[in-house]
Parts: structure tokens; sequence; C-alpha cells
């Protein structure tokens, strides 16, 4: 069964803008592999967590601050598809 992404954020700090663009990203790269993407706002201030199914596998503030997409691909990439090829994200 394919993974739902799920990216709770924060709406008062107006991270919506944000979480929809990583949703793109997602959803651009990973579109025959993922069920699809959860925007979720948050009762929490602050939160901006990212999910893979019920696997946390990004938090902003245990990390002190936000991932670029080409790492968080990566790891999507790792639990979803690990044969997958990133192409230029791939590259270091």
């Amino acid at each position: 069964m394919k993974p739902t992404i799920t990216i709770e954020y924060c709406p008062k700090c107006n991270w919506l803008l944000r979480a929809a663009y990583m949703a793109q990203e997602i959803l651009t790269t990973f579109g025959e592999d993922v069920k699809g993407v959860l925007l979720q706002p948050s009762e929490h201030n602050g939160r901006y967590t990212i999910y893979i199914d019920d696997k946390k596998v990004f938090d902003r503030k245990a990390v002190g601050g936000f991932i670029e997409i080409k790492s968080l691909k990566q790891l999507i990439r790792d639990v979803v598809n690990p044969d997958k090829s990133l192409g230029h994200s791939d590259k270091k």
C-alpha cells in the first residue's frame, strides 16, 4: 500500500506556503510512489513536522530549522522507493 505524506505546519507562523511548496515537490517527484500529501494545520505554535504514514521523518524544532528540499526528497525516497534515482538531488 502506498504511504501518505503528512506535513503538519503552524498556520500562525504563515508556513502554509512552505508546506504547499514541499507538497508540490513531493508529488512531482513521488507521484507514483505515494497515495498523496496531506497539509495539516497544527494546533501547536511553531510546529513543522513531516510524517510518512505515522512515522515522523522530520521535526523542525528537533533539528533547529527547516530541511532543504533535496534532503527531504532523500529521506522520503529511502522509505517509499529506495531504488529510485533522484537525479541531481543524489549528487553531492
